[in-house]
């Protein structure tokens, strides 16, 4: 199997079109990332963005837009002034990871359309099956939600929320 998968990417590397590796964005990673922070978050304070980004070991504007984005959702309750913050809400802790990931990544393949006219078949198959193993990954995040990742680990947030930017981003 490791054979087979290093004679695949080398094959994809010397082929005449280029296609990246299927990853995660960083931006869908850090969604992912500050729903279990929050999540996991036991103070009655609201968190905010500031300390969450500085947790998170990430810039402070990136955060903010992620954290953006999660309220669109109505994954996050973000309130601006004195008494604001930001907390997870109930939608925020039921959420599917398969459609969070749908929905911070956008509509697009975690592995780019190549080139049709220099491509080979052979890696035209590759690019078909690297987009059904995408479709099936996703499936089976649909079956785990963020307060099943917080469940058994909120004294252990910060080693979950490395674990997770660990496989994310690998």
């Amino acid at each position: 199997m490791l054979a087979t998968w290093i004679t695949l990417r080398s094959a994809m590397r010397n082929a005449a079109c280029t296609v990246r590796s299927m990853q995660f964005t960083h931006f869908t990673a850090l969604g992912v990332r500050v729903l279990i922070r929050l999540a996991s978050h036991e103070s009655d304070d609201r968190a905010n963005t500031r300390v969450i980004s500085e947790q998170l070991d990430a810039s402070y504007a990136h955060v903010a837009k992620v954290i953006t984005r999660l309220a669109e959702l109505g994954a996050v309750d973000a309130r601006r002034g004195r008494r604001g913050g930001l907390s997870i809400t109930p939608f925020g802790r039921s959420a599917r990871l398969g459609w969070l990931v749908r929905q911070l990544e956008g509509e697009g393949d975690l592995v780019p359309h190549p080139s049709l006219d220099k491509c080979t078949e052979g890696t035209l198959r590759f690019v078909s099956a690297v987009r059904a193993a995408q479709e099936a990954m996703l499936t089976s995040l649909d079956d785990v939600t963020i307060a099943d990742l917080v469940a058994d680990n909120v004294s252990h947030s910060p080693e979950l929320v490395a674990d997770v930017e660990a496989v994310l981003t690998v």
